[in-house]
């Protein structure tokens, strides 16, 4: 049988709760994101502010170069939470098949719904509006009949559009889709399938399953199924926490060893509090550095023991950062463990032998 999934995506999501609650906001280019004087990056912004070039991940100081009218306002990261789980609440009143992407934006497979009926696109319709009435922001979706292409037609007519990808048409939109917005092309899958003359769906389209595998791997078979409109991955209804991490952006660049492993000090009793909170413990330590020229290096070892312990986690973090650390500025520096595993499971298994 064939699913009928949505993609349901909040349109520029903190900004629009930002213009919800200052009405007088609405209509203006609006930030939300840090400090220019702080050395902030823009979180989102709203359509207007994104007219002037404005975007996310943007040092604040040159968004507010591009738009110096914007209105710029700090996150209020807490209230955005209790929003997305309003915005769940009308979902769950439509199916309990529910896969979130992320805090604005959610997989819905209303194929066998909860209101019995049996339009997809009238779905579409009827969610916008619930949620535009209860929680007073509008979303876009995407409504096909799987999750890849349901996703590229909710990013079609933003924002408040609704865009069905059929059977009939979905080989012709598809032709048009940039290659690195396939799923499973990261940038450097997509400079190499661009290095082959592969730019869109329509230069991928004439290539046979064969010929994909052997030239980019296991990926060529994905990329085969996805340009005939031949995806059909499940939604994951239960998504298990795969890292945990955390980083700061420097109030001024540092080639000083001491700040920075200073703050590795702090993020690794961080990392310890997130982990034994949630009876896990890890085995591989991710560092990640970014210069003032905001070139981003990560380096990561994996262990053969599982650790959940500061005294654990920083020695290896420090051993990374002598290793990657060259002389020059830095501007971030995070740090991530993964590899999870809940500590009663271990325990469990260590018994056994």
């Amino acid at each position: 049988m064939m699913r009928k999934i949505l993609h349901v995506d909040m349109d520029a999501f903190f900004a629009s709760v930002e213009q919800r609650d200052h009405p007088e906001w609405r209509g203006k280019p609006v930030i939300v994101g840090g400090k220019p004087n702080h050395r902030g990056v823009v979180s989102t912004c709203s359509y207007e502010a994104r007219a002037f070039g404005v975007r996310s991940a943007m040092p604040t100081a040159k968004a507010m170069k591009l738009c110096p009218q914007a209105i710029l306002t700090p996150g209020r990261y807490d209230l955005y939470k209790e929003v997305s789980a309003q915005v769940h609440e009308v979902f769950r009143t439509y199916t309990d098949l529910i896969e979130p992407l992320s805090i604005d934006e959610a997989y819905l497979d209303v194929t066998d719904n909860k209101k019995g009926m049996t339009s997809a696109t009238v779905i579409a319709h009827a969610i916008q509006k619930d949620v535009y009435e209860k929680v007073g922001l509008t979303c876009s979706v995407g409504v096909s009949f799987n999750k890849f292409l349901a996703k590229m037609a909710s990013g079609y007519h933003k924002p408040s559009g609704v865009t069905v990808i059929t059977p009939e048409n979905a080989k012709e939109f598809i032709k048009n889709i940039p290659i690195e917005d396939f799923y499973g092309v990261g940038k450097v899958s997509a400079e190499k399938l661009k290095k082959a003359g592969i730019e869109t769906g329509a230069d991928l389209f004439p290539l046979t399953e064969e010929e994909l595998e052997l030239k980019f791997g296991i990926l060529g078979p994905r990329l085969f199924k996805q340009v005939r409109g031949e995806s059909n991955d499940q939604l994951t209804l239960h998504r298990e926490r795969k890292s945990f991490g955390t980083e700061r952006t420097l109030l001024k660049d540092t080639t000083d060893h001491g700040i920075l492993t200073g703050y590795l000090d702090s993020f690794s009793e961080e990392l310890e509090r997130m982990l034994k909170k949630r009876s896990l413990a890890a085995r591989t330590v991710t560092l990640k550095l970014r210069d003032s020229e905001f070139n981003t290096i990560t380096k990561s070892v994996t262990l053969r023991d599982y650790f959940n312990k500061k005294e654990e986690i920083y020695p290896i973090a420090v051993q990374l950062f002598e290793e990657m650390m060259e002389e020059r500025p830095i501007r971030l520096i995070g740090l991530t463990v993964s590899h999870l595993e809940n500590t009663n499971r271990l325990y469990k298994q260590l018994k056994l032998f």
